[in-house]
């Protein structure tokens, strides 16, 4: 049985099958911290992992996980990060509208941007944007630039976006009147 490189013999192609069924999922690793515990015996090191989990097309989630080994805790935070997933509205690849997300003392900026300004936004930011589907967004983060932090007041911003539509409907109006 000849095999080109990269390839592997059981005929997968180099791909496993967890793979191929969660490349529907556009996954980010945003921080990874080590904690030690001092113990009678020295320190006991535990990881953490913060990961942002999106379709790219409106839906997004993020979680952290923790576990003595690396992968482990990346691969618990996808999970629940799965199950945490929300919608989001997405208007011409933008937001619909200005919003500010807060978590403890992070705020998170999100404006709507004009086609081809692409993500204008810095690491926590860009990678739960860019996860949830948006092609072009303004943002600005101020106060605590704290990875998790930044993450959880994006996400609160992402929640606090509503379209014409949804507004509507809320105020019992037409949608003429609102626009």
């Amino acid at each position: 049985m000849s095999t080109e490189r990269g390839q592997k013999k059981d005929g997968r192609g180099g791909k496993n099958a967890r793979n191929q069924q969660d490349s529907e999922f556009v996954e980010h690793v945003v921080k990874v911290y080590r904690v030690a515990k001092v113990v009678k015996g020295g320190r006991r090191f535990s990881f953490s992992a913060i990961v942002v989990v999106g379709d790219g097309k409106g839906k997004v989630g993020a979680a952290m996980g923790k576990a003595t080994e690396v992968p482990e805790a990346i691969r618990k935070a996808i999970e629940r990060a799965k199950r945490r997933m929300f919608s989001v509205p997405i208007v011409n690849t933008t937001t619909p509208h200005d919003v500010i997300g807060k978590a403890d003392a992070a705020s998170v900026m999100l404006k709507p941007a004009s086609l081809g300004t692409g993500i204008v936004a810095g690491g926590p930011v860009r990678a739960v944007v860019d996860a949830a589907g948006y092609k072009n967004i303004l943002t600005k983060s101020l106060g605590s630039n704290s990875a998790t932090n930044v993450v959880w007041a994006t996400l609160d911003g992402l929640r606090q976006l509503k379209t014409a539509e949804q507004l509507a409907s809320m105020r019992g109006l037409e949608v003429a009147d609102i626009l």
